[in-house]
């Protein structure tokens, strides 16, 4: 199974975005297109990436009543992205009506993954703010296995728990976590994170790393680190 560093596009304009990937010169690096630009800019700026030649997770985490999500999946299917995801806290029938909303006609249509518990979630703030009293990583596997069940092909989720998944779903299960951070760097607003070398030995398929690259004084620099620390291991 493929693995791959999946760069968070979080800025607010396609301006930024372009500025950002004109400083790579030799990589066509995955990206993550979030919501913060998604909403500034609509679906044209995943037509424009693509026309790049850069893969892309669009990650809008769709979360309401089955037609909706499976009418927006449809929509979706047709801007030729490589992930979608939805939140598995939606039920089973959601995350069912969106596979279906997303497949195209002739069968095909990109990955889809359900959101298990944020990486800025802890187990503290899940029982006060959600009122959920089973442990965290419990959670996460329910969720994870409702996924499955569900037909999807992962899940997104801490790399900490992300061996749990595989053990609980399969290898084959796809497990894509943020909450990466470079042992020497800010950990910022997330709560469950670990390095890029400790989520490749913890089994993670996909890692989504952010503001350490995006922010970094030399962001190249950052991504060829991160890759080499995922895929290649530490030196």
């Amino acid at each position: 199974m493929a693995k791959d560093v999946i760069i968070a596009c979080d800025f607010n304009s396609a301006d930024e975005l372009y500025a950002f990937l004109d400083k790579f010169k030799d990589e066509k690096p995955f990206l993550k297109v979030g919501m913060e630009l998604f909403y500034a800019e609509g679906p044209q700026i995943v037509r424009e990436i693509k026309r790049r030649g850069h893969k892309i997770f669009l990650d809008l985490k769709l979360h309401d009543i089955p037609n909706t999500v499976k009418k927006a999946m449809a929509v979706l299917s047709s801007l030729d992205v490589d992930i979608c995801n939805l939140h598995a806290a939606g039920t089973k029938a959601m995350m069912e009506a969106a596979l279906e909303g997303l497949t195209r006609p002739d069968g095909t249509r990109p990955l889809l993954i359900a959101v298990t518990q944020l990486t800025s979630t802890s187990q503290e703030r899940m029982e006060e703010d959600l009122l959920i009293k089973e442990p965290l990583d419990k959670v996460v596997i329910h969720y994870a296995q409702n996924a499955k069940a569900s037909g999807l092909d992962g899940v997104v989720c801490s790399p900490l728990e992300a061996g749990k998944v595989k053990d609980s779903c399969g290898e084959s299960f796809l497990t894509v976590t943020p909450g990466v951070r470079f042992a020497d760097g800010a950990v910022g607003d997330q709560v469950r994170v670990t390095t890029p070398a400790k989520a490749r030995e913890l089994g993670s398929d996909y890692i989504v790393v952010g503001r350490p690259v995006t922010q970094a004084d030399d962001p190249v620099a950052a991504y060829r680190r991160c890759v080499k620390e995922f895929l290649g291991g530490e030196n």
